[in-house]
């Protein structure tokens, strides 16, 4: 099997195809098999690496929760890139991958192409932050004393997920099989170092100002809280590009992802052929 050693933890990462590379980061309750149908598609014609973040199996989970971070998260990303000699690449992140993709743009804009983000979440919001903190360790408790088993049952009732049970039981019913071989620990550690502990997106105003990579950010309309990201970064950023998924939750690249793909090669074609600008240029 594939890892690559990075600071502390052995990451999985599965490689198809040639060409132009495309770095893939899942979302929380994912892995790198939620990104199969893009891996297959953009295989085609692109270079497509996805890993598995630390804290999934089969990547390794760290048992010292000082070894997990939101800036630990980014630099994995580019541990992946260094190892594979990437030089340069498109990030494409879901959810809590898509926070890590845009922290990566930021931190490391002369390693990325462009950047994909996918139902991207505030991180918490200001006006309640004591709230969100206490509702991530009351998420991270549960993990810990109730396990896999009793988190999945909430997740297949969440408002945001329920779309792709209707659209698509099959791939619902394989995402939920393979959320059962997560580590409890894993998540709990996630929840806490990586998730609970990220700058607010609403805090990011200035960064997001001054963001000169091209920028690409996919919601769903039945996705409230990317909606609300997504309005604020478009509004703030002019690198920024915005498109709203009708009729869709949190797993856009699960629920729609022949919209997806045609949505992001149009993306990728303007940022290749140097005709992508930013708002207002």
């Amino acid at each position: 099997m594939p890892y690559i050693q990075s600071d502390g933890a052995r990451l999985y990462y599965e490689a198809a195809g040639t060409g132009t590379p495309i770095v893939f980061a899942h979302e929380f309750s994912g892995d790198l098999w939620s990104w199969e149908k893009q891996v297959q598609h953009f295989s085609r014609r692109y270079r497509c690496i996805a890993f598995n973040a630390r804290g999934y199996p089969p990547s390794d989970v760290p048992e010292s929760p000082s070894r997990y971070s939101h800036k630990q998260a980014v630099d994995d990303v580019a541990v992946v890139m260094r190892h594979l000699k990437i030089r340069k690449a498109h990030i494409v992140g879901c959810s809590m991958g898509s926070r890590t993709a845009l922290d990566f743009g930021l931190k490391y804009p002369r390693m990325a192409l462009s950047l994909t983000m996918i139902g991207i979440g505030s991180g918490g919001d200001p006006r309640n932050a004591a709230a969100f903190k206490r509702d991530a360790e009351a998420r991270a408790q549960l993990y810990e004393d109730r396990g896999l088993t009793e988190v999945l049952k909430r997740l297949r009732k969440a408002d945001n997920r329920i779309q792709l049970k209707r659209k698509n039981p099959r791939a619902f019913e394989d995402f939920c099989r393979r959320f059962m071989r997560h580590s409890a620990q894993g998540c709990a550690h996630v929840t806490r170092r990586v998730m609970a502990r990220r700058v607010s997106l609403f805090r990011m105003e200035k960064d997001l100002r001054a963001m000169k990579v091209p920028a690409h950010v996919v919601v769903g309309d039945e996705d409230p809280g990317a909606i609300d990201s997504g309005l604020f970064m478009k509004q703030v950023s002019p690198a920024v590009r915005l498109s709203i998924v009708p009729a869709t939750g949190h797993l856009v690249n699960l629920e729609e992802p022949d919209l997806l793909h045609r949505l992001t090669e149009d993306f990728f074609a303007l940022v290749e052929s140097k005709k992508w600008r930013p708002q207002g240029k």
